[in-house]
């Protein structure tokens, strides 16, 4: 991504753009999908091989607290990070723990309609997100 826009991302959420945080959200980008807090970290650390691992994920639960990022957790407990934020859900392929992004305005509309009808007491849904548990037939 675009050092600029990487600066763009960190300033309209009020944060302190420093080269570390840069790093970071650069690499989320760069991997794409949904990596891991110790794959991002060896992305990092190609171009800034002294940044500590504590500070790495310092900034991705800074990043994730002000939902610059979000936490997804695979079935092995796993915990990945997702740069998307529109609403979309995942495909988990149980071989290989690939995630995919399923954009689906359709099941929203059912899973929300459903939920509507069901009123459950003194519950408020914010936001509903399924993880797709399967195989991919390619075994990605």
């Amino acid at each position: 991504m675009d050092h600029q826009l990487l600066i763009a991302r960190l300033n309209e959420k009020g944060l302190k753009v420093t080269p570390q945080r840069i790093a970071v959200l650069n690499a989320v980008y760069q991997l794409g999908g949904h990596p891991t807090a110790e794959r991002i970290i060896e992305v990092v650390r190609r171009n800034n091989p002294n940044i500590a691992t504590g500070t790495v994920y310092k900034i991705l639960e800074s990043f994730v607290g002000i939902e610059l990022l979000r936490r997804v957790k695979t079935d092995k407990d796993i915990m990945r990070y997702d740069a998307i934020l529109e609403k979309h859900h995942h495909l988990y392929c149980a071989d290989s723990e690939n995630i995919e992004d399923y954009f689906d305005q359709e099941l929203d509309k059912i899973i929300e309609d459903y939920f509507k009808k069901k009123e459950i007491p003194d519950f408020h849904i914010e936001e509903i997100k399924l993880q797709i548990i399967g195989r991919f037939s390619s075994g990605s």
